[in-house]
């Protein structure tokens, strides 16, 4: 069995670098499915990165409206939906989703 093995030293050597590296390719910290891990989180953070920075400029363009000019429409809008306030002879009907 010894003399097999030392005939064959570099076939035996060579089969086990080659199941290391391949093992290696595929898993571990940096293998394939690692890979496919944190493109897969880096697809989600841009995603919310888009949707909190509109909702930023969302929220910059309403303040801006209540602040450097002052936007009596919007100021309107906002408290008849805040305080459900209306006009003089208005009806105003409130309508509630089905939540569940």
């Amino acid at each position: 069995m010894l003399r097999l093995i030392k005939r064959n030293y570099f076939l035996l050597i060579s089969v086990f670098l080659i199941f290391y590296f391949g093992f290696n390719l595929v898993s571990g910290e940096r293998g394939f499915f690692s890979y496919r891990e944190k493109q897969k989180l880096l697809s989600d953070l841009k995603k919310e990165e888009l949707t909190l920075t509109n909702k930023i400029e969302e929220m910059d363009h309403k303040n801006s409206l209540l602040s450097t000019n002052l936007d009596l429409d919007y100021i309107e809008t906002l408290i008849r939906e805040r305080f459900l306030f209306g006009k003089k002879d208005e009806t105003i009907y409130i309508i509630k989703k089905n939540e569940k």
